[in-house]
């Protein structure tokens, strides 16, 4: 017979996976949304530069205005279209909602924490060169 103890274990790490897988997959899409106005505000500033080679610049208003498209298709007016991100985003609301039945309030800010570390650790280990 399991103690009390593996069985609470057993069940912060399944939360844990669950929250994590589902707030990757929404944070794909949320991302886009959070890099836009960073992208417009940057692309600004290049604007009032002097770029000896205006190729750079001219891809970069390219990949702004895609990443824009794509915002557009997905969200307008603060509601979204898509049906899989809006049921993706109710269920992190549950999953959360399940982290403090089963761990208490204190265990789904531990496990927010952790998520946006993991996620911060990524990025500092990234290797990738495009």
């Amino acid at each position: 017979m399991m103690k009390e103890n593996d069985i609470l274990n057993l069940k912060k790490r399944y939360l844990l996976w669950l929250y994590k897988k589902t707030k990757e997959t929404l944070d794909r899409v949320d991302r886009k949304f959070t890099q836009i106005d960073i992208d417009k505000f940057i692309l600004e500033e290049l604007q009032k530069g002097t770029i000896a080679d205006k190729n750079f610049l001219d891809e970069f208003i390219t990949y702004v205005n895609n990443k824009e498209q794509d915002c557009q298709k997905i969200k307008s007016g603060g509601t979204y279209f898509n049906s899989e991100y809006q049921f993706l985003s109710l269920k992190l609301q549950a999953i959360e909602k399940s982290i403090v039945n089963e761990l208490g309030a204190e265990s789904l800010e531990e496990i927010k924490n952790l998520y946006h570390q993991e996620m911060v650790d990524r990025i500092l280990r990234s290797t990738e060169h495009k």
